[in-house]
């Protein structure tokens, strides 16, 4: 069985149904770093994705409604619609949404650009922070901080909540903004009792048929998230996390490639590759508690 392709992304690739209100959603092995898609995938990344986000997913179901409408998980229980072996655990039949047109991002702890800028004006996307607070420490609540969506290729910007109120109108802007943040606290919440701090996170959001703002694409993984291992975080240093980290350090700092010049990111050592699936393998089972991916 074949289905017809909508859109491929960065990661995801969707397909058309026989039934116009739903899609095919299926996550590949794929990697982006620094606005590229590589060339080398990492094995069974996309299953990783799929079985994280379904787990998530049940978690948050009493806190926000959610796109799912079936899934392959890695029981290999069959679904409504045919899918080749090779998508098996790595795709779910979703509703089609009007998506949202912005990143809705909540950071809890004070890293990456928003270590930058705070270090600048003592603001985050020009939110004010209090004085006195150093790298990787916590905010005293978790702030929204939306950005743009932008193509393959292309960086997401940051945008204020004023201009989410002008892109999706004053009462959804408050509407992603209070999902986001109860959203993220929940996960936390849950994330910490495995020893995992949920430092920040992307979710994106779409309205269905009903009218209804429900929670879409994947949630709460390696590729959308930053966790760091609760043992491992010390305020004022630099904090490994379980995601593509040593993808972009080996870039950046090893591969000889330049970042900022025209010419392709090379191709993954089988070392990197390891490292990156066992980070990624490494958070799967420590927030889930289920080893069926080894």
């Amino acid at each position: 069985m074949t289905y017809p392709l909508l859109h491929a992304g960065k990661v995801r690739r969707l397909y058309e149904l026989p039934d116009p209100e739903l899609m095919l959603m299926v996550a590949s092995d794929s990697i982006s770093a620094f606005d590229y898609v590589l060339d080398t995938p990492i094995p069974d990344k996309g299953i990783i994705l799929t079985q994280m986000s379904l787990w998530w997913f049940d978690q948050l179901a009493d806190v926000v409604d959610n796109h799912v409408v079936w899934a392959s998980r890695l029981d290999g229980a069959e679904g409504p619609y045919p899918i080749p072996d090779d998508w098996q655990g790595r795709c779910m039949v979703v509703k089609k949404l009007d998506m949202f047109e912005v990143e809705c991002i909540a950071r809890g702890y004070i890293t990456g650009s928003g270590w930058a800028e705070y270090q600048e004006s003592q603001t985050i996307t020009g939110i004010p922070l209090p004085a006195g607070l150093i790298h990787a420490s916590q905010l005293p609540e978790p702030i929204f901080t939306p950005s743009t969506k932008a193509e393959i290729g292309l960086h997401d910007e940051n945008i204020s909540f004023e201009q989410v109120v002008t892109i999706v109108g004053e009462a959804d802007a408050a509407r992603l903004r209070d999902l986001t943040k109860k959203v993220f606290t929940r996960a936390s919440e849950i994330a910490v009792t495995r020893g995992i701090i949920l430092a920040d996170t992307k979710f994106e959001f779409g309205r269905d048929s009903r009218g209804e703002i429900i929670l879409a694409d994947e949630v709460l993984t390696p590729d959308s998230s930053r966790f760091w291992d609760i043992n491992d975080h010390t305020p004022g240093q630099q904090v490994p996390s379980f995601d593509k980290q040593y993808v972009r350090d080996w870039l950046a700092l090893e591969s000889g490639w330049d970042k900022k010049g025209s010419s392709a990111p090379p191709p993954l050592p089988d070392d990197i590759v390891a490292a990156t699936r066992a980070r990624y393998v490494e958070a799967y089972h420590r927030l889930t508690g289920n080893t069926d991916i080894t």
